[in-house]
């Protein structure tokens, strides 16, 4: 199963981490996999390439994981579209957790600390 989780504090989110495979498929041939990948590599281009901010935001991946963390500041343009991205993202996925309940989760968690450490 692949877990989703969306990293807030208050109504601004601040990252989100991906973990696990979802096993519907062999791999390769993982639609609900291809589909996830494809919206990670989606927000992570957006984040770094378009909005340029690639020195800022933190992207690690390790093993079948990986994780966006958003600064504590941004411009107000930035932040703007970073939570809309977001949150389209959180709506995205929550729809394929209703389509393949048995293979991706969703989840929202408070982050502790300051999104800039």
């Amino acid at each position: 199963m692949t877990v989703v989780t969306f990293h807030t504090q208050g109504e601004r989110i601040v990252g989100f981490t991906v973990k696990g495979h979802t096993g519907l498929a062999e791999e390769g041939a993982d639609i609900l996999c291809a589909a996830v990948t494809s919206a990670v590599r989606l927000a992570e281009c957006a984040v770094n390439e378009v909005l340029g901010l690639g020195a800022a935001v933190k992207v690690r991946e390790k093993d079948a994981s990986i994780t966006l963390k958003l600064p504590g500041s941004l411009g107000d343009t930035a932040e703007s579209a970073c939570q809309t991205l977001l949150t389209a993202m959180m709506v995205y996925f929550a729809q394929l957790h209703v389509e393949y309940p048995d293979n991706l989760l969703v989840l929202e968690q408070e982050a502790p600390g300051t999104a800039s450490s």
